[in-house]
């Protein structure tokens, strides 16, 4: 049986992108119905109704709903509530946000229902964040576009691979890997996602902890990573792995962007690192073919003079964050720009 899902409000006009972003997601795979009409949807509800979804506006609404079988509903209230529902299977939600929150709140919500829709296993989308000189904010970035695809319902891991990790000070927890056992069956090339997992540790997103010492010193490589995203990403546990690379450009580089699905490019103003950014350009592949997202941080104007042309284009500028060092995950997550990134790659 397909999932049954309702979409009630008076505006069709409002309701129709909804639809359609259920038919895109869905197609074939639910049966969706639309309603307009306030009698029509009180004749409907006076006879017993089993329902996946129920997506209703305030209007349409009245407590008698909770009689019929109905796994999920939302609300769309007219005005921004912030207060929970004492109703436990009622989900309120601000009409007028964006259409893709909504569906994303919904779907999140709804995963019990949605996850038997065909058979599809989840897709993994692996995003690498690089850039070609430090300083840039990768990390900064990377921590702030795991949480807030993880604040719209997106099952998300994090993974740092610098030789010496510093990002867990970023974190609430910043305790450290450390298993002797572990990082023996980590030498011995052991699976290495099967021996990491149960390590993961979660801050809105999954993330894996730091290890203890750089690797060289701990008699591991750098393919140890290469080999965890691979794994991780065949148990399509995850709806995004989030890749935090460092500057170096090197044949681990080159094998991180190859199975990456898109990798996000980190630049400034900075005339150097402009310089730096037009370089790497010329030894990657496939610059435009869309999987490459290019992000001027700072959002400050080219310092490049008129002889100094740039080989890409910038997709995405993030305007200067004060206090940046002192901000949460969750903080940064909540960035406009950062969210906006995130919309992307939704």
């Amino acid at each position: 049986m397909k999932p049954r899902i309702i979409i009630a409000d008076e505006s069709y006009d409002y309701i129709m992108p909804l639809q359609l972003k259920f038919m895109n997601e869905f197609f074939e795979k639910i049966d969706i119905e639309v309603i307009t009409d306030l009698n029509y949807f009180d004749e409907l509800f006076s006879i017993p109704q089993n329902i996946d979804i129920l997506i209703v506006s305030e209007s349409f609404y009245n407590t008698q709903i909770q009689r019929h079988n109905i796994k999920h509903i939302f609300v769309m209230k007219e005005q921004n509530e912030k207060e929970q529902t004492t109703e436990l299977n009622i989900n309120k939600i601000y009409k007028y946000t964006s259409i893709k929150e909504i569906f994303n709140e919904i779907i999140g919500k709804s995963e019990d229902v949605l996850n038997n829709c065909g058979n599809d296993a989840r897709t993994t989308q692996v995003i690498a964040v690089t850039s070609a000189s430090g300083g840039v904010g990768k990390t900064t970035v990377s921590l702030g576009l795991a949480s807030a695809l993880a604040n719209n319902y997106k099952k998300v891991l994090y993974v740092n691979v610098d030789e010496l990790n510093t990002f867990q000070y970023k974190l609430i927890d910043k305790s450290l890997m450390g298993s002797t056992s572990l990082y023996v069956n980590l030498m011995q090339n052991h699976n290495i996602y099967e021996n990491i997992k149960q390590y993961i540790k979660n801050e809105d997103f999954d993330y894996v902890p730091a290890f203890k010492s750089p690797l060289v010193s701990l008699g591991l490589n750098i393919n140890v990573y290469i080999d965890l995203i691979k794994q991780a990403n065949e148990s399509t546990s995850y709806d995004f792995i989030i890749v935090d690379t460092n500057s170096v450009f090197d044949e681990t580089k080159t094998q991180l962007l190859e199975i990456s699905d898109s990798v996000i490019v980190l630049t400034t103003k900075n005339k150097n690192t402009l310089l730096a950014t037009n370089d790497l350009v010329s030894h990657i592949n496939g610059v435009t073919s869309g999987k490459y997202l290019f992000i001027n941080n700072k959002a400050e104007e080219h310092a490049l003079t008129n002889r100094e042309q740039l080989r890409f284009s910038i997709n995405q500028s993030i305007e200067f964050i004060d206090n940046c060092d002192d901000l949460t995950c969750r903080s940064l997550g909540k960035q406009k720009d950062i969210q906006n990134i995130a919309y992307l790659l939704i």
